[in-house]
């Protein structure tokens, strides 16, 4: 059986491993889940009559918009180069600034939800 392509998933020959785009389609859902939680702070704010909560809705916006269109397209084209290569993925910049967003977004939220209406 020679020129027999390995097994899928053996992680040698041709064929790609998925874990990588998975990975980088987890950074879009993140971007989108920051966009639609400003969404729902935005709605909140124009229901309420709100407008400083409005402009953190907007503040949110930007940090999903930042992931989304900055952070997510960085680690494709990292994870591309390093298939690529044939070397590991590890961007910790990258996913420390992710983080950071998130935890911002998530004190964002909490200060939305617990403000006195």
């Amino acid at each position: 059986m020679s020129g027999s392509a390995p097994p899928a998933g053996s992680g040698r020959g041709t064929t790609r491993e998925t874990q990588p785009e998975r990975t980088v389609l987890s950074w879009q859902r993140t971007g989108l889940g920051v966009l639609a939680l400003a969404g729902l702070l935005a709605r909140a704010a124009v229901t309420d009559g709100a407008p400083a909560r409005l402009a953190v809705a907007g503040g949110v916006a930007l940090l999903g918009l930042g992931v989304l269109g900055g952070l997510a397209p960085l680690r494709a084209r990292a994870v591309e180069r390093a298939l690529d290569r044939g070397t590991g993925v590890a961007v910790p910049r990258l996913a420390l600034a992710v983080t950071a967003v998130v935890v911002a977004v998530a004190g964002a939220a909490l200060v939305a939800v617990l403000s006195p209406r």
